[in-house]
């Protein structure tokens, strides 16, 4: 049945914005992160070369500072040594010559892509050597006792020149490494400032985004909200239905349960009140035929006959009027009704079916109800169970009543009873009628336990 008003189809705020504007903006927004990262990473290789050559300049600087230091050091020595005789000033003149051949070997490897500043190199390195050779000589003529000769060497100017030498190329290296220096450290700071505003723009695409973001977000949000709030008015309206449904379902099926123990009941009634009657009616025939006098032998034995078959059928009628409406319901009350049922599924089963029963208030209706519980747990158990033992208790807890049929037999999937069985289902809708509950615990192999709770009645 279509609804007098049907609910008007909703759509996303993604799909208002258009079929076509969604993957473009996805798009661009790939591009430009795409850029961004592209330029970020431009920016920080840039940065990386420019401090990775600036530390190589600040180290062909040193060297060639180490240069003139070693010198000055190889001089120290030997004056001290000239001075003093002493060997130990000889030992800082050999490692500032292991210094000075290291230092000329880092400028080589420094500038060996650079043929004019490695020519200089090469011109230092031979006015180094020499120095060196101008030192190593006059150290020699000391050792050989040739004083007036390493004197008469050490006041020329020949020393003095050639430091000067070594100065001056030592000044064109580090000025040139100076200057490029200076260069690569302003390519590092535009490669910074590069950065810098790439960040900055980053920082502002990144808020337009993130604005961007939240207003789609909220809108979205709103629509989820609306949206939401339609189910659950759809949602509260079904269960309502649902719930009046059910509530009607199972006036209905109490109503048919309450309907069929009526109709029980009277059939009962009608069997005991009409057919008794005629059943006692023809045993006392029978009883005034015996008296007839002069009555054959052979009349005798079919009146005796006839009276077997008509006791046969009171039996007959009783059980079939038990079975109707139990009598002992009726007129002893639930607990001795139960006991007598236990007895005879006892005699039944031939195993031990032992009761626990205690006093508890259930109106007529609800005994009835347990009392059927009870008996199809019992028919079920003979049917199928195979036990050797079972438990039947009633019992009050608090303002309940629990009532259960219990066995140790070969138990069943509750979820897997075969079709055109009903008893199970028939017992559920029985405690539901009274507002109980019930639950079947049974696996294959483990038995199975009926238990039903039902409100206590009050009065």
């Amino acid at each position: 049945m279509t609804p007098a008003n049907p609910p008007t189809p909703r759509r996303s705020v993604l799909r208002r914005a258009g079929p076509w504007r969604t993957p473009l903006a996805i798009a661009l927004a790939l591009l430009l992160g795409l850029g961004m990262l592209a330029g970020t990473e431009l920016t920080y290789r840039r940065a990386l070369d420019s401090l990775v050559s600036l530390g190589g300049r600040d180290s062909a600087r040193n060297a060639a500072q180490t240069v003139v230091r070693s010198l000055l050091d190889m001089e120290s020595a030997q004056r001290g040594y000239l001075l003093t005789g002493r060997p130990q000033y000889l030992e800082p003149y050999k490692a500032a010559g292991q210094e000075l051949d290291n230092a000329v070997r880092r400028l080589r490897e420094h500038h060996r892509h650079d043929p004019e500043l490695l020519a200089l190199v090469e011109r230092l390195n031979e006015r180094a050597l020499e120095k060196v050779s101008e030192i190593a000589e006059t150290v020699g003529l000391f050792d050989a006792g040739a004083h007036g000769s390493w004197q008469g060497l050490m006041m020329t100017d020949i020393g003095r020149e050639k430091m000067e030498a070594v100065r001056r190329a030592t000044d064109v290296l580090i000025g040139t490494e100076e200057r490029r220096i200076a260069g690569e450290r302003a390519a590092v700071y535009r490669t910074l400032e590069i950065g810098r505003w790439t960040v900055h723009a980053l920082a502002l695409l990144s808020l337009l985004a993130y604005a961007f973001f939240l207003r789609k977000n909220s809108a979205l949000q709103r629509s989820q909200v609306r949206h939401a709030e339609q189910l659950q008015t759809e949602r509260d309206s079904l269960e309502h239905q649902v719930g009046q449904r059910t509530t009607a379902l199972r006036q209905l099926a109490g109503h048919v349960v309450r309907t069929r123990e009526d109709e029980r009941a009277h059939v009962a009634r009608e069997l005991h009140d009409e057919m008794g009657g005629l059943l006692t009616a023809m045993k006392l025939e029978i009883a005034r035929l015996r008296r007839v006098p002069e009555l054959p032998e052979p009349g005798l034995e079919r009146i005796d006959g006839i009276e077997d078959r008509l006791n046969e059928g009171i039996a007959v009628k009783r059980r079939i009027v038990e079975n109707l409406r139990p009598s002992a319901l009726d007129q002893l009350g639930l607990l001795p009704a139960l006991e007598g049922l236990c007895d005879d599924a006892s005699a039944g089963l031939g195993v031990p079916v032992r009761a626990r029963l205690q006093p508890v208030a259930l109106g007529a209706d609800a005994e009835l109800t347990v009392f059927r519980l009870v008996q199809e747990s019992l028919t079920n158990v003979r049917k199928y169970a195979r036990a050797r033992e079972v438990w039947v208790s009633v019992l009050p807890e608090g303002d309940r009543v629990q009532v259960a049929v219990q066995d140790d037999g070969q138990g069943f999937d509750p979820d897997r009873v075969p079709p055109g069985h009903h008893g199970l289902l028939g017992m559920r809708v029985r405690v539901e009628s009274h507002g109980g509950e019930l639950r079947i615990d049974s696996s294959p192999g483990r038995g199975t336990r009926v238990q039903a709770v039902l409100p206590a009645s009050s009065g």
